[in-house]
């Protein structure tokens, strides 16, 4: 899915309002008419209470056009127009008077009797065309929405979210019921306490636009994943399922080139090598008998040199970062051509010696989590300059960056995805150890770099999203990701064949 800025979003409107020959109200119209359908349809008991906050701009419009036609269909509709958003739109102006032909007022101070979870509050302040700072009024009505302890669902945005850059103030959303596209900000790390939850609601913008308007940001939502997906061939053997190769571990972290060497296999690769220390050989033989094992230095790696011929090399968890161990990772790094997955320690090792990154061949895949990653490539000041960076460090090396996070990123030919599936769980001991695992394992079967990021940290969600239904977020750990991406195949060959 397409994720567009600001201003290519109004010029979706006004193109479709073109091509279609409506008008802004009746565009506002059918906006508002799709956010009245979800309501009615997750609250069809009349009992509920909508108290309806709107601007003065647009947004606001859109709340106006919900209240009347949840009053309509007999839910009890409170009103409040908050003051200090502007001037009146035109739209706006006109929805506002249909209000009162329809006999509901605005700003009546009602006191309103409601039964436990029967109040919702709706956000219709501040839309995506938010371009200064809120006023003293808006944000009292913004923290008497976040202090209300009740469910609270924002039309399109969180009032107060800039698009563009860092938001200090904005509603604390339940829900987003957000129109046709999905927004860059609702991703980024900085705005997690302003969202739970999106719903993304079709208002019929013209497809041609969408289809042939370029960005550089994309969401891989469940559509992209199966096109990215690639079923195993019906005359599959081990051999032409790849074999992937997994150079880890160190003395006391044995754990974790186990988890990715699990990961790897149970992502579909035919064979997978684990190259470890001596001191894990009998650890890796015991608790994963599938693996082959090669071993290369006492209690951490000294050398790494072997004679197979792996499809895919993961490299780094675990490791260490001992002299010996860094100068075997430069000694590898010469000489290898061989698609790779870089993580952990070998990303640290590679940030100590940035010369290095030079030395990598083309589509390798580096893994940080934001450490790392801030060691990689520097500090930054907010979440916009933190994505733009990770593009440009991505473009500059030739690699792909799967900058870890609570919406992982995936920067690749100077595009960046961002990924939809997930949850807390993930934040264990091992998790990014796993899913360096997934990635190698689905290069090993030939998948290509750019899909393997994007498609091994979809997987990978997925199987944590499956997982805590069963498990709790609480009590989720890595081994449980590695458990769950059978459900996860399953689902997503299952949606598949639904299409």
């Amino acid at each position: 899915m397409k994720i567009f800025s600001a201003s290519k979003i109004r010029e979706a409107d006004e193109t479709t309002i073109s091509r279609q020959g409506i008008t802004t109200g009746e565009l506002m119209e059918r906006a508002g008419t799709e956010v009245f359908l979800w309501l009615k349809k997750r609250f069809p008991d009349k009992e509920t209470v909508f108290h309806v906050f709107c601007g003065k701009g647009n947004n606001g419009g859109d709340g106006l056009v919900v209240a009347r036609l949840l009053h309509n269909d007999n839910y009890k509709v409170v009103v409040d127009i908050v003051e200090g958003t502007g001037n009146p739109s035109e739209d706006f102006t006109a929805n506002f008077e249909k209000l009162e032909q329809n006999n509901l007022a605005c700003n009546t101070n009602e006191a309103y009797e409601y039964k436990k979870h029967k109040i919702i509050f709706l956000d219709a302040i501040f839309g995506i065309g938010l371009n200064r700072e809120v006023g003293a009024e808006a944000k009292e009505a913004i923290q008497r929405i976040n202090n209300s302890a009740v469910k609270i669902i924002s039309i399109d945005v969180p009032s107060g979210m800039f698009m563009d850059r860092k938001s200090d103030i904005a509603v604390h959303s339940d829900m987003v019921l957000t129109f046709q596209f999905t927004k860059l900000a609702f991703y980024l790390a900085g705005n997690c306490n302003f969202i739970k939850e999106i719903k993304i609601l079709d208002i019929g913008l013209d497809k041609d636009f969408i289809a042939n308007e370029p960005t550089q940001f994309f969401l891989t939502d469940r559509t992209e994943a199966h096109q990215r997906y690639r079923p195993v061939p019906a005359h599959a053997h081990k051999g032409t399922q790849g074999h992937a190769l997994i150079i880890g571990g160190s003395y006391g972290k044995i754990g974790a080139v186990t988890l990715s060497s699990k990961a790897a296999l149970k992502s579909g690769c035919g064979l997978v090598t684990a190259y470890i220390p001596k001191c894990g050989y009998t650890i890796v033989q015991t608790a994963f008998p599938e693996a082959m094992v090669l071993t290369g230095g006492e209690e951490h790696i000294n050398t790494i040199a072997f004679d197979i011929e792996p499809k895919a090399i993961g490299i780094g968890m675990g490791l260490g970062q001992q002299p010996e161990t860094q100068q075997a990772v430069l000694e590898f790094l010469k000489h290898q051509k061989t698609p790779m997955v870089i993580d952990a320690d070998a990303l640290n090792i590679l940030s100590y010696n940035n010369e290095w990154l030079n030395m990598l061949p083309e589509n390798t895949i580096l893994t940080p989590h934001p450490k790392e990653l801030e060691r990689l490539m520097g500090s930054w000041e907010d979440d916009f300059e933190k994505m733009e960076k990770i593009r440009a460090f991505a473009k500059e090396h030739k690699i792909i960056l799967v900058a870890k996070d609570a919406f992982t990123i995936v920067a690749c030919n100077d595009r960046v995805h961002i990924n939809s599936t997930g949850n807390a769980g993930l934040a264990t001991g091992g998790s990014g150890d796993v899913l360096t695992g997934i990635i190698t394992g689905l290069l090993a079967q030939s998948y290509s770099p750019a899909d393997a990021a994007i498609f091994g940290v979809y997987l990978h969600g997925l199987a944590a999203d499956i997982g805590v239904c069963e498990t709790s977020k609480q009590a989720f750990t890595a081994s449980d990701i590695i458990n769950y991406l059978g459900a996860a195949y399953l689902k997503i060959e299952a949606e598949k064949a639904q299409k």
